[in-house]
């Protein structure tokens, strides 16, 4: 069975990648990170990308992420061809479409938790009342409605990266891409984040989240393995 196949099972497509290279000029020397990949994934599916340093996992989270473009091939994000969009429409519907999880959460700790939550929703217009709200909800859904009027500084990791899941849902996309999202957490609270991305995964969000650990890796109902800018095999529970 073709990994479009495997991937497609479980609901519409939200993302097609077909034939992509993504090729950087390093010096004289062309590095390919991605080698031709092309896989497809449902909505509602829960993701997780794995493979060695240097295998692609991270070039392809940032493609799909519309943080990167590729050289050459398709990338279609919700019906909408992103190697053909220009970087304004790109991140337009970077915006309203995906939510970002950093391995180093990317707070800025100048701002409280309700305003690093607010962020997203500052950019896409929305009034100082609706995004107050809409902080309010969020941070009683990863459970820091207490912690609200707090900067970055005065949390923990895994409180810092409940408040970075929690920016990441406030423009209600229905993809979470996730880089690494316990890497700087201790086991005990990163598996409580593991647990809150599975929650989100079961109230309908589909969550692509790269790793490099097998045991994490195992939590997803899907697995991608990377070597060499190609894909090795795709698992399915």
């Amino acid at each position: 069975m073709g990994v479009n196949e495997q991937s497609g099972t479980n609901g519409d497509l939200l993302i097609e990648l077909e034939d992509v290279y993504k090729i950087y000029q390093m010096g004289q020397e062309q590095v390919k990170a991605l080698a031709g990949v092309s896989v497809s994934f449902a909505a509602g599916s829960f993701w997780a990308i794995i493979g060695p340093s240097g295998s692609g996992k991270s070039t392809m989270l940032n493609i799909l992420g519309c943080l990167d473009r590729v050289t050459s091939g398709r990338y279609t994000l919700e019906n909408n061809d992103v190697s053909m969009m220009n970087d304004d429409a790109v991140s337009e519907l970077r915006l309203r479409h995906l939510g970002f999880i950093f391995q180093s959460f990317n707070l800025i700790p100048q701002l409280t938790v309700q305003r690093n939550i607010e962020l997203p929703l500052y950019y896409l217009g929305w009034d100082a009342e609706e995004s107050a709200a809409r902080a309010v909800e969020l941070a009683r859904r990863v459970g820091l409605e207490e912690r609200l009027g707090h900067r970055p500084m005065e949390l923990s990791g895994g409180q810092m990266q409940r408040v970075a899941i929690a920016r990441a849902l406030a423009n209600d996309p229905r993809i979470l891409l996730a880089d690494e999202p316990t890497g700087n957490l201790d086991s005990a609270t990163g598996q409580q984040i593991l647990e809150l991305l599975r929650e989100l995964n079961e109230q309908g969000k589909t969550i692509i989240m790269v790793t490099h650990e097998s045991d994490i890796a195992r939590l997803a109902n899907k697995r991608l393995h990377m070597r060499d800018g190609l894909i090795e095999t795709v698992e399915e529970d």
